[in-house]
């Protein structure tokens, strides 16, 4: 239904556009373009086309309004809020645990006794290597 709506909706908003550009203006607009004196005596000419192009204007913007109201309460409905202590948050979810400096983000228990000395790529933490009295 809410797609059927918005179409409609799209549909009427471009031939309300059609319809507000046909009229015109204080230079004429499209309505007096093309036909010249022929066009003046035709259905686009004169005051017929002031009456029908305003009443067209009219309807096709209080359709688009009405829809628009009527999508934008259907949208808020599909939505609705829910209430902070309603919402059941599952007991079994761990908290996550705290990243310690200096351990590279690792969280295992090799991390923990500080035996890592490299990541699983092969690299280094970054952590300085020890150095021994080789100097001699």
């Amino acid at each position: 239904m809410y797609g059927f709506l918005l179409a409609i909706l799209v549909l009427d908003g471009l031939l309300l556009c059609v319809v507000v550009l046909l009229q015109s203006g204080k230079g004429g607009g499209l309505a007096a373009m093309g036909g010249g004196a022929a066009m003046t005596e035709g259905l686009l000419g004169g005051r017929q086309a002031t009456t029908l192009l305003t009443r067209t204007t009219w309807t096709t913007g209080t359709i688009f309004m009405v829809l628009s109201l009527v999508l934008a309460i259907m949208s808020s409905r599909a939505q609705q809020p829910q209430s902070v202590i309603q919402v059941n948050t599952p007991a079994t979810e761990a908290a996550p645990q705290p990243v310690l400096p200096g351990l590279g983000g690792s969280t295992g228990p090799a991390a923990a006794t500080g035996s890592a000395g490299t990541t699983g790529a092969g690299g280094s933490t970054g952590a300085p290597a020890p150095t021994g009295n080789s100097g001699r």
